[in-house]
């Protein structure tokens, strides 16, 4: 009997909905350590924007659906937010470019939630690299959100097999084996750890690093604290003699204890990790002088020592001080994510 056009349309639909609904079953049908559906918990990973990513993210010990929505909740409104309190801090930029950053935030936290409830895997373009960075999604390959996602084809395990095995037999053999290989299933999923072996043979590497990291310090703090003068337009006179114009003016005073006690922390820190050198302390290092170099930044932007008077070109003149600042926030900004990177993966670390 042959079928109508209309009749092959809907039995392909149905046929559609069916292996869409068992992916999904797949993706959150594990068990949660909340107690809640796996979808309910991934809206609520968004309804508190990062603070309820945190939470969940350090409640939920099973299901990688929950785990993997918390840390994109956290990565992508975090840097948002981080990325609107530098926004204001650019004069008139704040008034241009608030609202937007609010609009913004308020799209994807319906979109996500209402993602994460219908039990998508749906990953933002950059805050779901990085959460796939941090805890990646193995499970599935494609371009998200497309509905074009395919299953990984990995090697089959004793379950994968098992349960092959078991649907071509009728046999039970998938529940036997099903207890021996979770462990392996485990370790290719979200919940890898550090690569222990890989981080103590790479300590030679990071001591000559931290080392490096020392001499520059110290250089950047002598040449601050007794040659900042020297930074300046330097100029031919009339006579053949060099007219100096500084850059700095007698703000940077304010700014040179500051930049002084950064500069001496971070030197402390690093041989810190030179004595001792251990995963959790030296990730809470980096952390704290990635904030420390925030607060550096910030306070260069509330104190901008310079004057660009000397530039000769009145059209660069006026155009730095604008050019010099959003440089100073895109650092700032960068610092802070990565900041917020390291304590998500210290936090996944300690919850490990």
């Amino acid at each position: 009997m042959e079928l109508s056009p209309e009749e092959k349309r809907k039995i392909y639909e149905e046929e559609k909905a069916r292996i869409e609904a068992e992916r999904r079953e797949r993706v959150t049908g594990e068990r949660s350590s909340t107690g809640l559906e796996p979808n309910t918990a991934g809206l609520l990973c968004y309804l508190g924007f990062w603070i309820t990513g945190i939470i969940f993210l350090v409640i939920e010990q099973e299901n990688r659906f929950v785990r993997f929505h918390a840390l994109q909740s956290i990565v992508a409104f975090g840097g948002l937010a981080i990325l609107g309190v530098f926004v204001r801090l650019i004069p008139y930029a704040g008034v241009v470019f608030g609202p937007i950053i609010g609009i913004l935030v308020l799209v994807v936290w319906i979109m996500m939630m209402v993602k994460a409830h219908q039990g998508e895997l749906y990953r933002l373009p950059l805050a779901g690299l990085v959460a796939e960075g941090v805890l990646p999604v193995e499970w599935r390959t494609g371009r998200p959100g497309t509905g074009k996602e395919q299953e990984i084809d990995l090697p089959a395990t004793t379950a994968d097999t098992a349960e092959s095995s078991d649907r071509a037999t009728g046999g039970p053999s998938a529940s036997a084996s099903g207890s021996a290989s979770a462990p392996s299933m485990e370790k290719r999923g979200l919940e890898a750890r550090p690569g222990e072996d890989r981080y103590w043979r790479a300590k030679p590497a990071r001591v000559a690093g931290y080392s490096v990291a020392i001499v520059f310090n110290v250089l950047l703090l002598v040449f601050f604290a007794l040659f900042h003068r020297y930074i300046a337009f330097y100029y031919s006179g009339p006579g053949g003699e060099i007219i100096r114009v500084p850059i700095l003016t007698e703000a940077y005073l304010t700014f040179l204890p500051i930049l002084a006690t950064a500069l001496v922390i971070t030197i402390a820190a690093y041989v810190v990790l030179i004595i001792y050198d251990r995963y959790p302390l030296r990730e809470i290092i980096q952390i704290v002088l990635a904030a420390i170099g925030v607060a550096v930044m910030v306070n260069l932007i509330a104190i901008f020592p310079f004057d660009f008077s000397g530039i000769r070109n009145d059209y660069v003149a006026g155009i730095m001080p604008s050019v010099m600042t959003i440089i100073f926030v895109v650092v700032a900004v960068a610092l802070g994510i990565s900041a917020l990177v390291r304590f998500v993966k210290l936090m996944v670390a300690i919850a490990q």
